[in-house]
């Protein structure tokens, strides 16, 4: 063979040898940055509700269409006065249109009521003073006494509306329990943990402590963050 020949022979040799060498590089470095670990974080706080929605809504029956409208008035005024004298504002009150209903139009014989007329309308409060609203709901036996005959659907709602003033904390804490889990995973596996790879909030929930206590929050944060390994 030629020296040229050979000269060509042998660099071609040195450039895929080097090129092989590259290439195993980049496949162990490759290998080590795809192990890693994923794993949630939670945190959890209670924090007591900042609003209240209470919708009082009441009836009265009559045959009297007249009567019934004047007296469904006098309920709302009834209502409105009870929130007034407790402490709330006329801003935080606000008064539903009534709705009539005419229950012999479909009814026939026998089957009518004894009643024609059913009114309903409702007056809500909406406040952001909590505990002074909690004692005035124990009291709303007052207003049955007066006649206000309220029906179903006017429990108090309870809502947290600050949550920007605790996410930031909640989400440190949740990283930071993430953090020690993948720690702890890493450390049974013979590793240690490396940076992040990848980090995504998750969820924020924000449920009642439980039933008997709506007023009170309990704010939830989980996190979900992926986290290189190396030996």
């Amino acid at each position: 063979m030629q020296p040229r020949n050979l000269l060509a022979a042998a660099l071609i040799s040195l450039g895929l040898a080097g090129a092989g060498w590259f290439a195993a590089q980049g496949m162990a470095h490759l290998r080590t940055a795809d192990r890693y670990v994923t794993v949630k974080g939670s945190a959890d706080k209670l924090v007591d509700a900042d609003l209240a929605v209470w919708p009082i809504t009441f009836t009265v029956n009559g045959n009297d269409l007249t009567g019934v409208q004047a007296a469904i008035t006098g309920n709302a005024g009834t209502v409105r006065d009870f929130l007034g004298k407790a402490g709330f504002q006329p801003t935080e009150i606000t008064v539903s249109p009534t709705r009539v209903e005419d229950r012999w139009a479909y009814s026939y014989g026998d089957n009518r009521p004894p009643e024609r007329y059913r009114a309903t309308a409702s007056v809500t409060l909406r406040t952001e003073k909590v505990k002074q609203l909690l004692p005035v709901i124990s009291r709303s036996g007052e207003l049955l006494n007066a006649g206000v005959l309220i029906t179903e659907g006017s429990d108090p709602q309870y809502d947290f509306k600050a949550l920007q003033s605790i996410k930031p904390g909640l989400i440190a804490e949740a990283t930071a329990n993430a953090r020690k889990a993948a720690e702890q995973f890493a450390k049974d596996s013979g590793s240690v943990v490396a940076g992040i790879r990848t980090a995504n909030q998750g969820t924020i929930s924000i449920e009642d402590r439980d039933q008997t206590s709506p007023f009170i929050k309990n704010v939830r944060v989980v996190t979900t963050v992926e986290y290189f390994l190396k030996d």
